[in-house]
């Protein structure tokens, strides 16, 4: 059997474009004894794979030139010779950017599609919604009552941390940039929201938008919006530190000058890595049903189709091109 998958040709030094990506054909053959084939549905695009194309291992490693890519993919299992698989199953794995593959079961997870949809679990239901989750629960200690800013608020992580924060009772005020994605931002429960392509003094904004100063933030974008994060939080204040992605392509980018409040303020600053956090999953899993049972969490994809333009879905993450979890549809 025939695959497409995604290679990448060269590492590139700031914004990635399609130049550094090729499609190939590879013979994956057929499945033997202990083995599945497994037919890719969904595909999933992050910023972190951003990191891995650097050439260099930063909490995981890079990407090899000119061999297939791999990320978050959700399939159904086409042929098994395996007794823990059976042909019509739906399994999640790190085998992304191709079409299919042939796994012995290892790092093959079943998942249940019954009242979750199988590309849900790339998502709000997956290490997207895990991430948002520990963020909220374990690096901020959000309380109910307590006012916190999500930035990229439109994004995959950023929505689901609206969502997240709001069941907990918290009072949020996000950003994101255009006005159609501010909507957004109300339409799942965000109390505030604010273009921040629209205003000048971006922690002035935030600030109005809240009535005064903020208890934590969910940083996902670095940059101007870090900045401002500082001059508008609270003392005492807490940041998740998720990911940056203003500064992924720019490495020569400013680094902001006003770190003093960090120790004026009494800051309290957590970077984490989801991966780390995995004790936390029946917790998660557990309170996301019954968010989603009431009604207080729903999830929102952008869906590009076809393998063929799987660079262009994850080039699309750094000019805001969409809306929720941005997958490939192969």
């Amino acid at each position: 059997m025939k695959s497409r998958e995604i290679h990448l040709t060269a590492y590139p030094k700031t914004e990635p474009t399609a130049a550094n990506f090729k499609m190939a054909e590879t013979d994956i053959g057929s499945p033997g004894e202990g083995e599945v084939l497994v037919a890719n549905k969904f595909l999933s695009v992050d910023p972190y794979m951003r990191g891995r194309m650097s050439g260099v291992r930063t909490y995981v490693d890079p990407f090899a030139l000119d061999a297939v890519m791999d990320g978050g993919a959700v399939g159904q299992v086409v042929e098994s010779h395996n007794p823990k698989f059976k042909e019509g199953d739906w399994v999640n794995s790190m085998h992304g950017w191709r079409e299919a593959y042939i796994s012995d079961g290892a790092g093959l997870n079943k998942i249940d599609t019954t009242h979750i949809a199988p590309e849900d679990y790339l998502g709000i239901a997956g290490l997207t919604g895990m991430t948002a989750y520990v963020g909220l629960k374990r690096c901020i200690d959000l309380q109910a009552g307590e006012s916190i800013w999500v930035s990229a608020g439109a994004g995959a992580v950023g929505s689901a941390a609206i969502q997240f924060a709001k069941a907990m009772g918290a009072k949020v005020v996000a950003t994101a940039g255009g006005q159609d994605k501010v909507e957004y931002c109300l339409s799942i429960g965000a109390d505030a929201a604010v273009d921040y392509k629209a205003v000048d003094r971006l922690d002035k904004a935030v600030a109005e938008a809240n009535g005064g100063g903020v208890n934590a933030y969910f940083e996902n974008v670095g940059g101007t919006h870090w900045t401002a994060a500082l001059e508008v939080l609270k003392p005492k204040g807490r940041i998740a530190a998720c990911g940056m992605i203003q500064r992924y392509n720019d490495p020569g980018a400013k680094i902001t000058d006003n770190l003093t409040y960090i120790v004026g303020k009494s800051l309290r600053i957590q970077g984490f890595i989801v991966s780390d956090h995995f004790d936390l999953l029946p917790a998660f899993i557990g309170d996301l049903g019954k968010w989603m049972a009431e009604g207080k969490v729903k999830p929102r994809n952008t869906i590009v189709e076809g393998i063929e333009n799987m660079p262009d879905a994850f080039l699309g993450l750094f000019s805001g091109a969409n809306t929720g979890k941005m997958l490939v549809k192969v």
